[in-house]
């Protein structure tokens, strides 16, 4: 009897139980390769289906109804073997269809869906499989691992964990769509890290024949970054003030120093979509579109497509097999907590990479000891190097073994001495009146505000055809032609009063003169300031901090905290542009904080308790690591002819993923109380289960974007 693992229905041919196994073994070894784990990956490979050898199962493949569990035989065989490594990889084997297992404990049944559970099933037999196949003992030394201290241990073996179940899934996957797709599908994206670093040398080249003395400091952070590409394998710090050409930089660090040690891939991890789709375009443009993988909510892989481009990095996206990765810290950060296989496929492409972490100072404060944790991980056990780059660079060294982490740049304190091309004026409180008169004097003026409401309110009381609001109640697409247009009015020299909150920190190269700044944390601060007087065109900028009126202050702790800090900080310290003032407003906000803030979910805690059962809580885990904490929902905005389109399509029929996907550029989140005040007032239409279109044309401000009743001042949400 043949049994069969996958049928192929358009020729009617089958593929064999031992041939996937024997397939996803060797893809599985391949991947593992850069962390030394070949042998156990194969293991896991050649064990996740066992269970297909079943009747029960081979009458399924060939049309019976039930669909019998063909996943947890493995995961027995290999707890049977050894209780403790088999245990570890028992969890890949059991999840490598419905997500990795918590581990459960002694009181639980073969009811449940925990591992302890699952060890306990009793399974319909599948003796075929010792006909077929050697059982491959358990290696006794399998791996060396090394756990920043005694007290990571869990993290560091749960870490493992998941490294494996990568590697098995995505050769579970690769090798079923190799069979179902008859060798058809074309993954492949022509080209390298070796091309793409000649490409950027290229361009660097021509900034080298500028006589302006920014030009020449730009030049000067360059030849350290090239100069530091050659150290070995590590973390890395790179502190560059805000003009200083720290994307390009990082950049030529990033490529020279991964052909230099053997590493695979480049990932350019920012935190808000803004800056990716910024980063993204100015990577293709200098390296080509087809080089440059984006992934990220805004990305649509259905654009036009003359030269299949885009297929291919749509393919690229599920696990990350390109020479060069921008995603953001959700993304990034979530899949590594994850326990589902689609979003763990990636990781293992991680491993021997460069890691360039921009805005370093964005990594979430409630996360922060889990995400330094992995990133400490990652470059002690998995060949990686990373780069935390920032012109505020946060106090990260107590996260990380004592001086592990090496500055790139030379000279930083001259740097900002060179780069300090603005005055930070504390101003006190002012009112909208005051605020308002002020900003109608200027014709060139940036206001920054930390609500929504108060970014709106400005901009409805100044008006005039030369102001402009960005908030995230505007869809994406229409924040982009927003921001294009107030770039091409800087340019111009035409008036240009621009009300935002702070999205418009995040990375947005604009250049005022000059900047007002309600009160925030010194990163928000100095961030703000790094869009006045960008390119010197006047000998000093002014940026101005204010407190707004009390109805116009943040509500959430996150917003608060930091500016009372940075208050408290800035009556010692004048100048919050200093690095001494921005080290000491990080050192006292994590000190502040609390350990307990720095983990909100006990992350960390959890692992180190599971240790000593091996019973790790991997879908606890993946409900509780949201960084996008409070829970959203997307509403579709009809904001263009592309908009309708999308919609008459969702109308149609079942939303299929490309579609969700192609919709993000005209997707605005709003909160749970927001959403239900919309429904209530009958605004939304609602297609399909998860998915909410604007139906009121009324209820989309060509300017200010989505209308939400009055109250609904929140900060915004960034993803």
């Amino acid at each position: 009897m043949d049994y069969i693992a996958h049928y192929r229905e358009q020729d009617q041919v089958a593929q064999t139980v031992k041939e996937h196994l024997e397939g996803t073994a060797q893809l599985a070894e391949r991947f593992a390769a850069p962390f030394q784990s070949s042998e156990l990956a194969g293991l896991c490979a050649r064990m996740h289906d066992m269970g297909k050898y079943s009747e029960a199962f081979q009458k399924r493949i060939r049309g019976g109804k039930l669909r019998p569990d063909h996943s947890t035989a493995g995961a027995q065989a290999l707890f049977r073997q050894n209780p403790k490594i088999g245990k570890l990889l028992a969890y890949c084997v059991a999840g490598h269809h419905g997500g990795l297992p918590d581990g459960g404990d002694q009181a639980d049944t073969e009811a449940d869906t925990t591992l302890a559970g699952r060890l306990l099933r009793k399974l319909e037999p599948h003796d075929a499989f010792f006909t077929e196949n050697d059982l491959p003992a358990i290696p006794t030394r399998p791996f060396a691992l090394q756990p920043a201290s005694r007290k990571s241990i869990g993290f560091t073996l749960s870490f493992y964990i998941r490294m494996l179940y990568s590697c098995l899934v995505d050769a579970d996957f690769l090798d079923t769509e190799r069979f179902q797709s008859n060798g058809t599908i074309d993954r492949e994206i022509p080209s390298d890290l070796e091309l793409l670093s000649h490409r950027l040398d290229q361009k660097l080249e021509t900034f080298g024949h500028s006589d302006r003395p920014i030009d020449q400091k730009r030049c000067a952070i360059l030849r350290d970054c090239i100069d530091a590409s050659v150290h070995p394998r590590g973390l890395f710090s790179l502190t560059v003030p805000t003009g200083g050409g720290k994307t390009l930089s990082s950049l030529a660090f990033a490529l020279r120093h991964a052909l230099k040690n053997g590493l695979d891939r480049v990932i350019y991890v920012i935190p808000y979509t803004s800056i990716i789709e910024q980063n993204g375009a100015v990577f293709s443009e200098l390296l080509g579109a087809e080089s440059v993988l984006q992934h990220h909510s805004n990305f649509d892989f259905s654009a036009d497509d003359e030269h299949g481009i885009l297929k291919k990095q749509k393919l690229a996206s599920e696990n990350w097999d390109v020479p060069l990765i921008v995603t953001t810290n959700v993304q990034f950060f979530e899949s590594l907590f994850s326990n589902r296989p689609s979003r763990c496929r990636k990781l293992h492409n991680i491993a021997n990479s460069v890691i360039l972490f921009d805005e370093a100072q964005m990594l979430p404060t409630e996360y922060l000891r889990p995400c330094t944790q992995a990133i400490s991980e990652l470059v002690r056990n998995y060949r990686c190097t990373a780069v935390l780059c920032s012109a505020t660079q946060p106090a990260l060294g107590r996260f990380f073994p004592p001086s592990a982490i090496q500055e790139i740049c030379k000279d930083t304190d001259g740097l900002y001495r060179f780069f300090q091309r603005t005055r930070m004026v504390l101003r006190g409180e002012l009112s909208n009146d005051a605020l308002c008169e002020e900003l109608q004097r200027l014709s060139q003026v940036l206001c920054i505000v930390n609500t929504r409401s108060h970014a709106r309110a400005l901009y409805h009381a100044v008006g005039g055809s030369d102001s402009f609001h960005l908030s995230t109640l505007m869809c994406p697409i229409h924040r982009k032609a927003v921001i294009d247009e107030i770039r091409r009015r800087l340019r111009a020299g035409t008036d240009c009063r621009v009300f935002s909150t702070q999205l418009i920190e995040a990375g947005v190269d604009v250049d005022f003169p000059v900047v007002y700044r309600a009160m925030a944390g010194i990163d928000s601060l100095v961030q703000s300031a790094g869009r006045c007087n960008r390119e010197y065109r006047h000998s000093v900028g002014d940026v101005f901090v204010f407190e707004p009126e009390p109805a116009y202050q943040p509500r959430s702790h996150s917003l608060r905290r930091p500016a009372e800090l940075a208050r408290n900080i800035l009556q010692k310290h004048p100048d919050p542009l200093s690095l001494e003032t921005i080290h000491t407003y990080f050192t006292r906000l994590y000190e502040v904080s609390g350990d307990d803030s720095l983990d909100i979910k006990d992350i960390c805690r959890k692992l180190e308790a599971s240790v000593t059962a091996y019973s790790f809580p991997f879908a606890e885990i993946a409900r509780s690591f949201e960084l996008i904490g409070q829970a959203t929902r997307p509403v579709v905005i009809p904001f263009d002819q592309r908009a309708e389109q999308l919609i008459a399509k969702l109308r149609s029929g079942p939303p299929q993923r490309d579609l969700i996907r192609a919709m993000q550029p005209y997707t605005v989140s709003v909160y749970e109380p927001e959403y239900r005040a919309l429904q209530a007032d009958g605004k939304l239409e609602q297609p399909c289960d998860g998915l909410s279109i604007l139906a009121d044309p009324e209820g989309y401000h060509p300017q200010t974007g989505l209308i939400l009743s009055e109250g609904s001042g929140g900060q915004g949400i960034f993803f």
